[in-house]
């Protein structure tokens, strides 16, 4: 048996989720679908972080065992001409049979995409988060210093999460603002972008959906940055703000030891604001 990894991207509008349900329609569901017509067996995947209904990946990493051998190049040729056009194979790569998807990574990467606009999303629908206030870029930062480093994070954990510990190492977030300086003439701000960019060694259900929410409190002055600090030591979901939307997320992907000579970013990075 030969143990193959691969890096997929998706868009994923249009599924309930990553993880293989009955309904068929989930992004796993239409990977394995496509390796097991490609491999001409059934295929059974393992990935490196399951997403939410909406959410979409830029490099999801899996890993399966097939008796095939077969070039890289043909695993994402192959794999691709039966999946459907919002799923990709980004590479693939024969990995030893100790490497695993999920126990093999150090630290998982998520972006955030928001649009601060007065209008609500047109041709980014479903691809970006959106405020109609302007946020304040140094509240948000302020606050954010607060989830760095090992915490017990149940304030930010939704009820149907199913890890062993709340406790998570949040290593980084990095709050980017992109788009144009200049005032809009009738609002007296400017629509921009804002990218957020998470790291951890691993999150629980709904947690980057439930800090986003926090900071846009505190970004649109709803709450001051201390407030969030409060929030981390109340352990109680009941104290932070709503769940935001699925539509601005992305799975960036996990990181691994440099050693298994895995790509490390894809070509789907490059497209975000």
């Amino acid at each position: 048996m030969t143990r193959v990894a691969l890096g997929v991207s998706y868009n994923g509008q249009a599924y309930n989720g990553w993880q293989s349900q009955l309904s068929g329609n989930t992004v796993q569901d239409k990977l394995e679908a496509a390796l097991g017509r490609f491999a001409t067996h059934p295929v059974s995947t393992l990935c490196a972080g399951r997403t939410d209904a909406g959410v979409h990946g830029l490099m999801q990493v899996v890993h399966f065992d097939t008796p095939l051998n077969r070039p890289a190049a043909s695993w994402v040729r192959g794999t691709n001409t039966f999946l459907p056009a919002d799923i990709a194979v980004q590479w693939a790569q024969a990995v030893p049979d100790r490497f695993h998807a999920r126990a093999s990574a150090v630290a998982r990467r998520y972006a955030y995409v928001l649009l601060q606009s007065p209008v609500r999303p047109s041709v980014d629908a479903g691809r970006v988060g959106w405020v109609f206030h302007p946020l304040d870029h140094d509240a948000m930062r302020q606050a954010a210093d607060y989830l760095i480093g090992e915490h017990d994070f149940t304030s930010f954990r939704a009820s149907a999460c199913q890890a062993k510990t709340p406790v998570k190492t949040l290593q980084r977030i990095d709050i980017v603002r992109r788009g144009a300086n200049a005032p809009h003439p009738e609002l007296g701000w400017s629509p921009c972008y804002w990218r957020f960019e998470f790291e951890a060694n691993a999150f629980l259900h709904h947690m980057i959906r439930n800090i986003m929410g926090c900071l846009i409190a505190v970004g649109q002055g709803t709450q001051p940055p201390e407030w969030m600090a409060e929030v981390l030591a109340a352990r109680s979901r009941k104290v932070a703000a709503p769940t935001f939307s699925p539509d601005g997320l992305y799975f960036q992907g996990p990181v691994y030891d440099a050693a298994w000579g895995l790509p490390q970013r894809t070509a789907a990075y490059d497209w975000l604001p």
